[in-house]
């Protein structure tokens, strides 16, 4: 057990990522193995939808996420350059407002104008960039990594069903593969729940029923469209 006076805050972003991806990996990989095995689908076109289905997820996780991350980056770096220029065109005025963001936390106003001028002095971007604009190297938007780690993340929850589909034959497949995915998902919550500091409990059951209901939907479809072609 960590120490009472543990932080889980900084893990906040790359769990919530690694918590998604798999999450994703798990509940659709399932939900399509469920749909197309419920239609009467043959046990080889069954595994081909299973590996399909994880290539094709975890390709879009990366380019989702890399687009959307660059995005960010972009914004970023816009706002970084309109601070350059603003620093550079009106010093006195980027002062003023450094130390008025430090007077609203607390700060009486001559101490916070101290710690606006040294802060400044030493590298005055960096001072706004994580101040005022909410910024910092640790924060920044990487899309190259943020694109692998999606993939990586959707592959693990991916494997999980899809290997339940090999190993169960062709009528235990709706079962074998809801089962495995709802005990994977379960097993999710839980450590992503652990992980992060929180109660195991609600987590848990939250992940397990959103992929229950998901597969659920999948298995009445592919039953009615199977019977109806």
């Amino acid at each position: 057990m960590p120490p009472p006076n543990s932080h889980f805050v900084n893990r906040a972003g790359w769990l919530r990522a690694a918590v998604l991806g798999a999450n994703d990996g798990i509940i659709s990989t399932a939900s399509l193995v469920v749909g197309v095995a419920a239609a009467g689908a043959a046990r080889g076109e069954i595994l081909t939808a299973a590996v399909a289905g994880w290539a094709a997820g975890a390709m879009a996780m990366a380019a989702g996420e890399y687009v959307s991350v660059s995005s960010q980056a972009d914004s970023e770096a816009a706002d970084l350059e309109r601070e350059r220029r603003a620093l550079q065109d009106a010093p006195e005025d980027e002062m003023m407002e450094l130390t008025a963001i430090y007077e609203r936390r607390g700060l009486a106003p001559a101490l916070a104008r101290q710690v606006a001028e040294q802060l400044m002095a030493t590298d005055a971007l960096s001072a706004h960039a994580r101040d005022e604009l909410g910024l910092s190297d640790a924060r920044g938007a990487n899309p190259i990594l943020a694109a692998f780690a999606s993939a990586v993340s959707f592959s693990t929850g991916a494997a999980m069903p899809t290997l339940a589909a090999f190993l169960a034959s062709r009528e235990a497949t709706v079962g074998a593969v809801s089962l495995a995915a709802l005990a994977f998902l379960a097993a999710l919550g839980a450590l992503g729940a652990w992980m992060g500091g929180a109660k195991i409990a609600k987590p848990t059951l939250r992940v397990a029923f959103w992929g229950a209901l998901a597969m659920a939907v999948t298995a009445g479809i592919g039953a009615l469209i199977g019977k109806a072609v």
